[in-house]
C-alpha cells in the first residue's frame, strides 16, 4: 500500500500519518526524517544535501527524487510506505511517478485532508509549547492546569514563532501555491480522496481507512 498524504499546516497529518502507519505496518517518511537519515548515514546523496543545507539553500529536486528514492528501496518499504510532506510541487509529483514506475511501483491513494483557514489560524494559534519537555498545550482546547504554566515542569509556556498568526498565514498562502495544485494533479489520476479535517481524531482516521479499505 504506497499512500500519500497532503494536507496544509496544522490539519492533524502527523497525527494521522502515525495512526495510518501503525495500523498497516508501513514506514512513515518525511522529507525531513528523510535528509537527517541520508546525511547521518553519509550516502552521496546525503553529503550533497548536507552541503546545501548548511547553506542555507533549497535542495533542488533532482537530489529530493533521489532520495526518496534511496528511501523507498530499503527493506522496511517491502510492503508499501506513506509519504507525508512530500510531494510539495508539480515536477517533484511527476518525477515522482516517474520514479515509481522504473522499480515497478505505483501509488495506491492520495489522502487530501482539507480544513478551512480560519480553524487552522485558530488551532495553532492557541498552541503553546513547554520549552525544557516540549509538552504543547492549546489555550482553548488543551490548557494547563496553571495558566501558562507547563504541568510537568513548571515553567512558563512559550508561542512558537511558527504559530503566531502571521507565520500561519504565510505558511498557508505558501501551500495553496505551491502544493494545492498536486490536489488537482492527483483528481485527474483519479487517485485523490478528500477527507474533512475538522472532526474528532477518530472520525477523520475511520474516514481515512474506509477510503483505503475500498482500495
Amino acid at each position: 500500500m504506497n499512500i500519500i498524504l497532503l494536507g496544509p499546516p496544522g490539519v492533524g497529518k502527523g497525527t494521522q500519518a502515525q495512526l495510518i502507519a501503525k495500523k498497516y505496518t508501513i514506514p512513515q517518511i518525511s522529507t525531513g526524517d528523510m535528509f537527517r537519515a541520508a546525511i547521518k548515514a553519509g550516502t552521496p546523496l546525503g553529503k550533497q544535501a548536507e552541503i546545501i543545507t548548511k547553506a542555507g539553500k533549497l535542495v533542488d529536486d533532482s537530489i529530493t527524487l533521489g532520495l526518496v528514492k534511496e528511501r523507498v528501496q530499503q527493506p522496511d518499504c517491502k510492503n508499501g510506505f506513506l509519504m507525508d510532506g512530500f510531494p510539495r510541487t508539480i515536477p517533484q509529483a511527476e518525477g515522482f511517478d516517474t520514479l515509481l514506475k522504473d522499480m515497478h511501483k505505483r501509488l495506491n491513494s492520495v489522502i487530501s485532508i482539507y480544513i478551512d483557514d480560519a480553524v487552522v489560524i485558530a488551532r495553532l494559534s492557541g498552541r503553546r509549547t513547554c520549552p525544557k519537555c516540549n509538552a504543547v498545550y492549546h489555550v482553548e482546547t488543551n490548557p494547563p492546569k496553571k495558566d501558562n504554566i507547563c504541568d510537568k515542569c513548571q515553567v512558563p509556556l512559550i508561542q512558537r514563532v511558527d504559530d503566531q498568526q502571521e507565520i500561519i498565514k504565510k505558511r498557508l498562502e505558501t501551500y495553496t501555491n505551491q502544493t494545492e495544485p498536486l490536489v488537482t494533479f492527483y483528481k485527474k489520476k483519479k487517485l485523490l480522496h478528500d477527507i474533512n479535517g475538522d472532526q474528532p481524531i477518530e472520525k477523520v482516521f475511520k474516514d481515512i481507512t474506509a477510503v483505503l479499505e475500498k482500495r
